[in-house]
This record gives structure tokens, C-alpha cells and sequence, in this order.
């Protein structure tokens, strides 16, 4: 089951990146492993799939330990981070996608003993439940990142309104790729910003239309295992 899933969700980022003209090599599959334990994500594993996200510290740490013979994982933490435990996970993660305040990018630079790829989390939609920076802030907090040597802006990251349909989505999917353009075209050495962490189990395709680099699927993965 695991092996048709992967299969089939493999399968669909090829047609969208056919369908948007672009390379599926272009694109890598973020498995979210936050609803199954660590039996079944070293399956994936076994799989071949080599990029791991958990939305919360404790399971992160848990899942690399039991997988720490997979060298090649890298690890994501694509949840929202508070400060006091940003001490716990910095230095064992490859990918942040969720820096959204300079308080936060401030532990960060304290606590890295290495130079962390980091996603800004943009609230494209602007919905007042959701964390992330409204697109007006994002070219002021870049250049504030500018003295901070452990972060490196290699993307952006949205998520979707659950209830966007297909219209909305392309909509907000690209508003974040004409942002992510913007701070690319300021070339800062410290923010290249060439990726875009955008799609999940119910919208990766239509993410991947518009550009993403990085889609994080889930619930897609996982069906029936």
C-alpha cells in the first residue's frame, strides 16, 4: 500500500510539472510522517524516500533516532517553533520552514552551531488564524536577517486556506512565487530564496503548477497504512 501511494503521488507531480513545463527533478517530495510512528516511516525509508518532515520537536527527535541508520534523510521541522525549544532541535534539523519572527531568527542565530536553511513563512492569504509574515513585512524582515550568519533564506512557505478551491489556490500559490522572485531579485547572499515549500496532500498539484519546489504530503502518503 505504502509503495502504491508513494507511486501514485510521484506519479502526479510528474503530470504537473509536464503540464506547468517543467522538470519533476525540479521538485522533492517532503514525506510528513507526524501521523504514523517510526515502523512505518522506515518503511518509506526502505522506500527510497529521503526527505522527512515532523511538525513537533519530541517527534522528530524520537523518529531520526530510531531512523538514524538512513544517513541520507534530511530532516524537516515544519511546524511553528517556540524559542525556549529552539535549543533542542536547531542543531539536528536541514530545513526550518517556518521562521516568522525576528525573536525567532534571533534564538535561532544564537543556538546554531551550523547554518540552517530556512523557509520565511508568508501568510499569503491573510488569514487572521494563521502564523507567518503578511507579504508587505517580508522585504523589511530580510534585510533585518542580514547580520545573522546560521540563517540562510533558501525559500518561502505558504499554506493554503483548507477550504480554498482550485481558482483560490492558483491565486495564492502564485502571489507567493511573485514574493519569493522579489526577495530572489534582491540577491543577498544570505537569502537566495530560489525554493518555495507550498502544497500539501489536497492541493500539492496545483502547487507544483505554480511552482513549487517542495511540496509536503501527508495524509497522501500514509493511506491505508
Amino acid at each position: 500500500m505504502l509503495a502504491d501511494n508513494l507511486n501514485e503521488i510521484k506519479e502526479t507531480i510528474k503530470l504537473a510539472c509536464t503540464h506547468a513545463h517543467r522538470s519533476e527533478t525540479e521538485v522533492t517530495l517532503v514525506a510528513v510522517t507526524k501521523s504514523v510512528d517510526s515502523e512505518v516511516a522506515e518503511q518509506l525509508a526502505e522506500l527510497g524516500v529521503e526527505d522527512f518532515a515532523e511538525n513537533r520537536v519530541d517527534k522528530l527527535l524520537e523518529k531520526k533516532a530510531a531512523l538514524k541508520n538512513y544517513s541520507s534523510i534530511k530532516w524537516h521541522l515544519i511546524g511553528n517553533l517556540q524559542r525556549r525549544k529552539v535549543k533542542l532541535i536547531i542543531n539536528n534539523i536541514d530545513y526550518f520552514h517556518a521562521l516568522d519572527s525576528l525573536s525567532l531568527a534571533e534564538e535561532i542565530q544564537k543556538r546554531a552551531e551550523k547554518t540552517i536553511s530556512c523557509f520565511v513563512e508568508v501568510n499569503i492569504s491573510a488569514e487572521e488564524s494563521k502564523h507567518g509574515l503578511r507579504k508587505e513585512k517580508l522585504k523589511d524582515f530580510i534585510n533585518q536577517l542580514s547580520t545573522m550568519d546560521k540563517i540562510r533564506v533558501v525559500g518561502l512557505m505558504t499554506m493554503a486556506p483548507l477550504n480554498a478551491d482550485d481558482d483560490e489556490l492558483h491565486t495564492f500559490f502564485s502571489e507567493l512565487k511573485d514574493a519569493q522572485t522579489m526577495v530572489r531579485e534582491m540577491n543577498l547572499p544570505y537569502a537566495p530564496c530560489t525554493d518555495l515549500s507550498m502544497g500539501m496532500s489536497n492541493d500539492f498539484p496545483i502547487a507544483v503548477e505554480e511552482g513549487a519546489t517542495f511540496v509536503r504530503v501527508g495524509r497522501g502518503l500514509f493511506r491505508g497504512a
